[in-house]
């Protein structure tokens, strides 16, 4: 028997850590061994078959102030898995990202002598290196999805291995050879949290309103993970059509993000790992983002952009790809002529289009080998 525990606090972290959770189990049954996994996660993990000790699902919150509303709430998760942990003694713990948390349940795992494997580094390239020395200390390896990132754990003692990215093999999996790119198809993609969706959806519909009125063969679909996001969206958008009745109208799709990242002929998203999909599903994109005023003011003291660029998509390509706007600056007037930039014919679609094919040969092609499988194998071993 082996148990292992996966710790996930956000969506893309849950459907990686479903994933694991299925190769792991592979790994243990070419090997004859019994493969045991708990810890926390979401819909996906739980579906994989992981003993859930806690759902992570509304846990994926951005901001140091909006983690601390929910500060009690953490700590109340954080100390029950600790006791848990202590009681199963997992043979290692796979940390997927969320940093905030992770960081420091992983010095409590260290002090209690268990292995820990973190899947998706912190962007410690962005927060300051000095969390570097801390993580070699604490972690047994690091399993990067990014190329950049071995440099950046190069001086350290922690092996660090780049493994792939996994959604390079998830959307090559999932393309459909028969859906074609519809150039008057325009997709929202607000984000996948309740603060996103307050702050990015109004200015996003400012610029519906005006592309509607210059481009009116436009087909606006706005693309939400899951039911609640929707539910959220319709409330903004019924509020906003209220003052501006020209608003066209929108379709809301739920849980068919892939399909239409392939279908979709432009876009505007919320900055995140949104963007690496549609970059590798050929969608071309404006990108935008914006924190709570206290939030910002303490990342202008703290956050080192990590090659002058927010955007992952951007940081990857190592130039501007996707045009990024933050804060003040994702409004109507600066958004709507790079989005009309980008459209069909327009002056930077072909500098786009080539943008996000070199980020996709970065980040390698898919192979019978895939990127979660070799993840697995790492620390199965």
């Amino acid at each position: 028997m082996k148990k292992f525990w996966i710790i996930a606090g956000e969506a893309s972290g849950d459907i990686y850590g479903a994933a694991l959770a299925q190769e792991l189990r592979q790994l243990g049954a070419a090997k004859g061994e019994k493969v045991e996994i708990s810890g926390m996660g979401g819909a996906a993990m739980l579906k994989a078959g992981v003993n859930i000790k806690v759902d992570s699902t509304e846990l994926g919150v951005i901001g140091i102030f909006e983690v601390l509303k929910s500060i009690f709430t953490f700590i109340r998760i954080f100390y029950f898995l600790l006791d848990e942990v202590k009681k199963e003694r997992p043979d290692a713990v796979i940390l997927i990202d969320y940093p905030g948390f992770n960081l420091r349940f992983a010095k409590k795992l260290y002090k209690l002598g268990i292995p820990v494997y973190w899947y998706v580094s912190p962007q410690v390239w962005v927060w300051g290196k000095k969390r570097l020395p801390i993580l070699a200390k604490i972690c047994t390896k690091m399993l990067v999805i990014f190329p950049f990132e071995v440099e950046v754990y190069a001086k350290t003692q922690l092996q660090a291995k780049f493994v792939g990215h996994p959604l390079v093999d998830v959307i090559s999996a999932r393309k459909d050879p028969s859906i074609k790119r519809d150039p008057d198809s325009f997709l929202l993609l607000p984000g996948s949290r309740r603060n996103e969706i307050d702050r990015l959806l109004i200015p996003m519909l400012e610029v519906v309103e005006e592309l509607h009125k210059k481009y009116p063969a436009l087909k606006f679909t706005l693309a939400a993970p899951r039911e609640k996001i929707a539910g959220w969206c319709r409330e903004k958008i019924a509020g906003f059509r209220k003052k501006h009745p020209d608003l066209p109208e929108i379709t809301i799709a739920v849980g068919n993000t892939g399909k239409l990242q392939q279908s979709a002929g432009t876009g505007i998203a919320a900055s995140g790992t949104v963007t690496v999909e549609c970059a590798l599903s050929g969608l071309p994109l404006v990108v935008g983002y914006k924190l709570n005023l206290l939030t910002l003011a303490l990342a202008k003291i703290l956050v080192t952009l990590y090659r002058g660029f927010f955007t992952m998509v951007n940081i990857i390509a190592d130039k501007e790809v996707y045009q990024e706007f933050l804060q003040w600056h994702f409004c109507k007037k600066e958004v709507l002529p790079a989005v009309e930039s980008i459209l069909p014919g327009g002056a930077r679609r072909k500098e786009v289009e080539d943008g996000m094919q070199m980020v996709a040969s970065l980040l390698g092609s898919a192979s019978e080998v895939s990127a979660l499988r070799r993840a697995a194998i790492e620390m199965y071993e």
